[in-house]
């Protein structure tokens, strides 16, 4: 391969590709291995050149989102980064470049791969009166409020959401420790039944696949959104980190959605151009299941938020949250919260699972 790149590149790119592990025998031939190795080196220089040739504007300082599907080099890729990327220490550095200089750029470089594993996914057909169901274990906190975390074990809950466009009242149903919860819009008494409406906190499928598919303009979408939410709750300004809190609203759409694939890519591109965005070199979810990180860390509240995905696949696994320091709710390391999603489906009515042939219709 002719090499093209010079200073930091490509001492970057030689640290890639020195950290890439020899390959065994039975899994890629050497001469496919050494391939493969190739084409991601190629295509991390061809980031790199058109980086440079077309800066992007600083922006609104975004987020992102959603589950995905297999990719080529997924394996390879993810060899490079489990080794490079920032977990609890961060990647020695290479030739005077500071580490903390390419955490970005790794994160960037991952979530591109994402994008394009996630935009291969199949569209969804879903009518105004199915229902997303969503199975996923969870942790939770069983500790007083605002008092050191207690936390559970991990427990089975699954949603059904309606996927009505306009507003509604009966939002959906929640299963979980063997009782099933309505989720339903509290409407003061004397006051008219307006219902709630699709949006960031009623992500359905139609409001996401109406959602802008250009990164720039998905991001400014979102800033609005999140904005509106935190202006209708009187949210302080002291309290706003709109970088953190993009952060955190496509994180929440990751989970409990089934996600347009054109949709899901734009918002992992998005995410790529939040400020401190990091990888996680090695992240469990609530089912035990190692995967690669897309991380961040929350300064105001002391603690880091990890989207985990499958190191092959690339697909959505879960999500984990600890703290990075010692603050009221624990010590440095402590586990907040940690979920898994295990499985995702459009039904026709509430209590109707995947397998169900004759769903129950009340509630």
């Amino acid at each position: 391969m002719n090499d093209r790149t010079s200073g930091p590149e490509r001492a970057e790119r030689e640290e890639l590709a020195r950290l890439l592990p020899a390959p065994a025998e039975r899994d890629l031939p050497p001469g496919r291995h050494l391939h493969h190795k190739d084409t991601l080196m190629r295509l991390i220089d061809q980031d790199g050149d058109r980086a440079t040739a077309r800066p992007r504007p600083r922006l609104l300082r975004p987020a992102v989102l959603l589950p995905a599907a297999g990719l080529a080099l997924g394996a390879v890729l993810l060899t490079t980064l489990a080794a490079t990327g920032q977990d609890s220490a961060p990647a020695p550095s290479v030739a005077g470049q500071d580490s903390r200089s390419t955490a970005p750029r790794r994160a960037a470089v991952l979530l591109d791969r994402i994008a394009s594993a996630a935009a291969k996914k199949g569209e969804e057909k879903v009518a105004d009166d199915q229902f997303v169901y969503v199975k996923t274990l969870q942790t939770g906190n069983e500790g007083e409020f605002g008092g050191p975390v207690k936390m559970t074990a991990a427990r089975e809950r699954e949603v059904w959401m309606s996927q009505k466009t306009g507003p509604v009242i009966d939002m959906g149903l929640i299963h979980q420790d063997g009782s099933y919860y309505p989720i339903e819009v509290g409407v003061p008494d004397g006051e008219p039944a307006v219902g709630y409406p699709a949006g960031l906190n009623r992500p359905t499928y139609q409001w996401l696949a109406s959602l802008p598919t250009d990164p720039d303009a998905l991001l400014r979408r979102l800033t609005t959104e999140i904005t509106r939410d935190q202006d209708a709750r009187d949210t302080p300004a002291e309290d706003r980190d709109r970088a953190q809190d993009t952060f955190d609203a496509i994180g929440g759409l990751l989970g409990e959605t089934v996600m347009p694939p054109r949709t899901a890519a734009a918002l992992y591109k998005a995410a790529a151009k939040i400020p401190g965005v990091t990888v996680d070199s090695d992240a469990v979810d609530a089912a035990g299941r190692h995967g690669i990180g897309v991380a961040r860390d929350d300064t105001r509240d002391g603690d880091r938020t990890t989207w985990i995905f499958n190191s092959t696949t690339l697909q959505y696994l879960g999500e984990r949250t600890y703290l990075i320091r010692d603050t009221s709710l624990g010590k440095k390391g402590t586990q907040l919260s940690k979920s898994a999603v295990l499985e995702r489906a459009i039904v026709n009515a509430l209590r109707e699972k995947p397998s169900t042939e004759k769903p129950s219709t009340t509630t």
